[in-house]
């Protein structure tokens, strides 16, 4: 039997509540200068190297069986599918509306990875919880599905080298925003032109390259650095970044802001990104074999080291613990499996599973205090907000934030009907239809103060707060719909 309205709207608005009230008690904390930036930073690292990888080892060991493991397939596709979908309402974003030239390519990063990691957590655990589905066992499959998400995300953004987009909206001269306006205004034109098929027209002045364009412009030139310990890649077809994956620089700028709190968790969990730095052409010159070779073994290198993050390996570990029986009757009892218990009648290591357990529970409240106090430390000044791209802004929230969902929901059923995912598995469902309705993850602000140089994000700010506030509307109405398809 379907829930009735009421219980639905009260079902999906209660995990909100507790959400708003852990990230609104580290918004006041903050504020109230009680839980300074240095304190914030420990708290994220904590939270990304300790409690969050007990989590999901507590959750997934008991989860998965040889039975759900199949869903491993369908969420690797879903989650690979949400974040092309948001690269393509990134990119006509960018291509309808004027983007900052410093956020030129850190909007994609904003439109494709959103926040997988204790959002979700908090707000699918509480519902999965209690009815209509089935308490405990629900959760501990949630949080399993969740993993593969996380997976995801991590290896996409760090291994793949797509944090590295962050860098290149830092190469070179800064455009005026009246150039990038005109630029975007040039290509709207003649795009229209192209749809209605005016072609007999005068043709248009050419936007594409502004004067101030690294194109025109020649960028600083930096102080050589070792091959041997670097990583080139190329930003559009003049620009050449060459960055080291061992430089841990930090901001160097003493007076600028500084990394927030709640995306610093990034710094021991994920690979440390180096700032870009400028170069000339001839520092990428082959000279010889031993030339690529030394960067492949870079690239190598940096990939599989972003391969074993502590949640990554958490994952490879708890995963075939889990698949198999043998393995798993040392942490839990499994039917059908003998194993000589300890002394006190529980599986031999049963207290790794106990110890995992109590540790990871401080999981979720110390992301979400983390998580208020990073919003806290975002401020954009109200005689700025005229200046801001007002369009992009809003036309990535009302992406993210109402069509993502909307489509994620259309994916999902579609797919369930296609046989892909499974409709007798409702977490299965659930956990696809709620990852389509995520803001941009806070680690981007993080990553993108490390980039600038300076410690600060602002042109990232104002795409950020809107998403928070409308996910509050558009998530209840979510996971009202879920639950009553579903159900």
């Amino acid at each position: 039997m379907s829930p009735s309205a009421g219980s639905l709207i009260w079902i999906s608005c209660r995990p909100l509540i507790r959400l708003a009230a852990g990230v609104a008690s580290g918004f006041f904390i903050t504020r109230a200068d009680i839980f300074p930036l240095v304190a914030a930073q420990g708290a994220g690292q904590i939270a990304l190297n300790i409690t969050l990888p007990c989590l999901l080892f507590s959750k997934i060991v008991p989860a998965f069986t040889t039975d759900n493991i199949k869903a491993l397939g369908p969420l690797v596709l879903i989650a690979v599918l949400y974040e092309a979908l948001g690269l393509a309402f990134a990119w006509i974003t960018k291509r309808f509306f004027w983007v900052p030239h410093r956020f030129r390519y850190g909007i994609l990063i904003a439109g494709g990875w959103g926040n997988v990691g204790d959002l979700p957590t908090a707000v699918i655990l509480s519902i999965t919880g209690s009815a209509p589905f089935l308490g405990a066992s629900d959760q501990n499959l949630s949080v399993a599905y969740i993993s593969v998400f996380l997976l995801v995300f991590t290896i996409t953004l760090f291994p793949c080298g797509f944090h590295r987009w962050l860098a290149w909206d830092f190469v070179g001269p800064d455009v005026e925003p009246e150039a990038m306006q005109a630029k975007v205004k040039g290509q709207r034109q003649r795009l229209f032109r192209f749809l209605l098929k005016e072609r007999q027209g005068p043709p248009l002045p050419n936007y594409d390259d502004p004067p101030t364009d690294e194109e025109k412009t020649t960028p600083p030139v930096s102080p050589q650095l070792p091959v041997r310990t670097s990583e080139i890649y190329t930003q559009d077809d003049t620009t050449t970044v060459i960055t080291s994956p061992n430089d841990t620089t930090k901001p160097l700028s003493t007076s600028s802001q500084a990394p927030s709190p709640h995306a610093q968790e990034a710094d021991s969990a994920f690979p440390q990104p180096p700032l870009p730095r400028s170069s000339p052409a001839t520092h990428t010159r082959p000279g010889s074999c031993s030339h690529y070779t030394r960067l492949l073994f870079a690239h190598a290198r940096s990939f599989v080291k972003g391969l074993f993050n502590p949640i990554c390996a958490t994952i490879y570990v708890a995963l075939p613990i889990s698949l198999v029986p043998q393995l798993k009757a040392l942490f839990i009892e499994v039917p059908g499996v003998h194993m000589p218990p300890a002394p006190d009648g529980q599986p031999p290591l049963a207290f790794i599973q106990d110890i995992a357990t109590f540790i990871g529970a401080a999981s979720i409240p110390i992301g979400l205090i983390c998580l208020g106090s990073s919003l806290a430390r975002l401020s954009i000044p109200l005689n700025q907000w005229r200046k801001l791209p007002i369009g992009a802004i809003t036309s990535l929230a009302i992406a993210k934030m109402i069509l993502t969902p909307i489509l994620g929901v259309l994916i999902c059923r579609g797919l369930a009907n296609a046989g892909v995912l499974f409709k007798d598995d409702k977490v299965l469902l659930f956990v696809c239809m709620f990852f389509s309705c995520l803001p941009t993850a806070t680690t981007q602000v993080y990553l993108t103060q490390v980039y600038s140089g300076t410690g600060s994000a602002e042109h990232l700010t104002p795409f950020l707060i809107p998403q928070y506030i409308i996910m509050f509307f558009s998530m209840t109405a979510l996971n009202a719909y879920a639950i009553q398809a579903i159900f």
